[in-house]
């Protein structure tokens, strides 16, 4: 699961629409981000929101209840500099 601090593995996960599929999002991996069933839910039955950065990873903002700044919070599982 992408959602911060979250570690579910992806084989427990679901594929979330950054742009809902309702709303013309295309189903393809540029508008996708795996989530486990609690945090897919609790994207849309909630003030959080996701978006792909210009770093082309899952970004998540959180409602002002949660962070009153609404700062964005990277994916739980960006790739970290890799050893040579």
């Amino acid at each position: 699961c992408a959602f911060p601090g979250c570690g579910a593995p992806p084989a427990h996960c679901e594929g979330h629409h950054v742009k809902h599929w309702a709303d013309g999002g295309p189903t393809d991996l540029d508008n996708l981000v795996l989530l486990c069933r609690y945090h897919h839910r609790l994207l849309h039955h909630s003030h959080w929101d996701v978006e792909i950065g210009p770093d082309r990873q899952p970004w998540f903002t959180p409602p002002s209840s949660v962070d009153p700044y609404k700062k964005p919070i990277p994916a739980h599982n960006r790739a970290g500099p890799r050893a040579a």
